[in-house]
């Protein structure tokens, strides 16, 4: 056996993330370890990895039957183990090459080989059949190629198990594909590798065997084929999700929102959402649907007034024309914004649940240039209920939280400036199936309060499944609109690759 993880045990204050979890993994072996989000995934990796060092938990990790006692990230390297993790690790302004042996680029006395640099990466690109410059400069690579560059730089080190943590999440269909004939490549070689994804489609695709954990305990580990997909759901949230998008009957009201020949430019004045035109009803949900650079997202930030670039057309917000410069003057028109990357745009990630929640309405709790603590405080706690936010106080980090529940806490930012209108981009990415279902539930309460939301989802059975209109783009244009009733995958997916013109 490769790698065994025995009895594993991890304590923080107040909560045991870990409790006898064991897990292990042959070479040439891909093993999928999935669970929802604060299932303790993360930390059994990161106690894999080094970052939580040996003494801050109770268990074994052998490596070819071998004890091994990691007291930092190197020592987990030294063994070849690697991770790649969703937020990539790569200096975008460096080359291929640098990047893949950054921190041991060849060098006389300070001064680089480039030849020899060339060379090395040549080589291994070409043992992996990847068609790259090493020349190339990273930022000018697709998402995709940037994670294959990734597991080089991992493989470069002699990494023997590599860990690929939501290695899908940002990437086309061809791109996963490409991933996964690297994966097929590298389990010939001999390498173990640890698949973690909420995508489960993938990890039957790709893995050998499925380990799935629940509250910081191993629930069953068997042979992907012996799974089934409603199996494995059972298994990660402790019941069977028999109906996932509930069955919903809304009355739809006066318009709220109405776009007219939205355009938006990209920096080299390209436009990258021509002359798009929408409308969405109090208590309606307009889906929007595309493939990756139809423009959704652009559509959304353009209109919010958060696109760095120049935009065109007009907005009415409840009959009224009105000029949206910036994210403050959206926010004082009554438009929140769940955006893509909660990270990075939707929350301050080291401050509080209770700092971040009130970010954007800080108005409400403040008098005289003070903030009423105890309002605010009062007021989060309780929409932590509402939300079901599994944190024991406001002022817990962010940081601390599972994805689903960060992504809890930026709804509920955006719920406390009493918009008008939602825009959700992409609000599921990331989180679990139980995660999921819980926002499904809360967006179609939302609607039926009368809240107006635009939804822009990748999964067609999300839009389908919560839409009561559907928009489809393709390269920046609407190609066709689709009622609830009148809506199939198959016609989504004809206008999505542009087949169908909006009449």
């Amino acid at each position: 056996m490769l790698l065994e993880m025995r009895s594993i045990t991890k304590e923080f204050p107040s909560v045991k993330a870990l409790d006898k979890v064991s897990f292990n993994l042959s070479q040439g072996e891909c093993h999928a370890l999935v669970g929802e989000n604060g299932a303790g995934k993360s930390t059994l990796m990161k106690i894999l990895s080094g970052v939580y060092p040996f003494g801050s938990y109770d268990g074994e990790i052998l490596i070819d039957g071998k004890l091994k006692k990691f007291f930092n990230v190197r020592d987990a390297e030294d063994s070849g183990i690697a991770i790649i993790f969703q937020e990539l690790s790569l200096v975008k302004g460096l080359s291929v090459a640098e990047n893949i042996f950054l921190g041991r680029i060849p060098s006389n006395f300070g001064i680089v080989r480039y030849s020899d640099l060339r060379r090395k990466a040549s080589a291994l690109l070409q043992e992996l059949h990847l068609d790259l410059d090493p020349e190339m400069i990273v930022r000018d690579l697709s998402i995709g190629k940037q994670q294959i560059i990734e597991i080089a730089k991992a493989l470069s080190k002699n990494a023997r198990i590599l860990v690929l943590d939501e290695p899908t999440s940002a990437l086309t269909e061809s791109e996963v594909e490409s991933l996964f004939e690297v994966i097929r490549k590298l389990k010939s070689r001999g390498v173990g590798l640890i698949y973690i994804s909420h995508k489960l489609e993938e990890v039957f695709l790709i893995s050998d065997r499925i380990t799935v954990l629940r509250d910081g305990e191993t629930v069953a580990t068997k042979s992907s084929k012996d799974f089934t997909k409603e199996e494995v759901i059972a298994c990660m949230v402790g019941r069977r999700i028999e109906t996932v998008f509930p069955e919903v009957q809304r009355k739809l009201k006066e318009e709220v929102l109405r776009v007219e020949s939205f355009t938006v430019y990209d920096y080299y004045n390209k436009k990258v959402v021509d002359s798009v035109s929408f409308s969405v009803r109090k208590g309606e949900v307009l889906g929007i649907a595309g493939l990756v650079g139809a423009g959704r997202s652009e559509l959304l930030m353009g209109i919010f007034g958060a696109w760095q670039g120049r935009t065109e057309g007009n907005v009415f917000l409840e009959g009224g024309k009105i000029q949206i410069k910036s994210p403050i003057d959206a926010i004082k028109a009554g438009i929140g914004f769940v955006t893509e990357d909660r990270k990075r745009y939707g929350l301050i990630i080291e401050k509080t649940i209770q700092e971040n929640m009130t970010l954007a309405s800080l108005k409400n709790f403040s008098r005289n240039l003070l903030i009423d603590k105890l309002k605010e405080f009062s007021t989060v706690s309780d929409l932590m209920k509402l939300l079901r936010i599994k944190a024991q106080l406001p002022s817990v980090k962010v940081s601390t939280l599972s994805g689903g529940n960060q992504q809890k806490v930026v709804l509920g930012k955006w719920l406390l400036t009493k918009p008008k209108v939602l825009f959700l981009d992409e609000p599921t990415r990331g989180i679990d199936v139980a995660a999921k279902q819980e926002f499904y539930l809360r967006i179609n309460e939302l609607a039926e309060q009368g809240l107006a939301i635009v939804l822009v989802s990748s999964e067609l059975p999300e839009i389908l499944g919560l839409s009561d209109r559907i928009l489809v783009m393709h390269e920046g244009k609407a190609m066709a609109e689709f009622t609830r009733k009148d809506a199939t995958p198959e016609k989504i997916m004809i206008a999505a690759t542009g087949y169908e013109r909006k009449t």
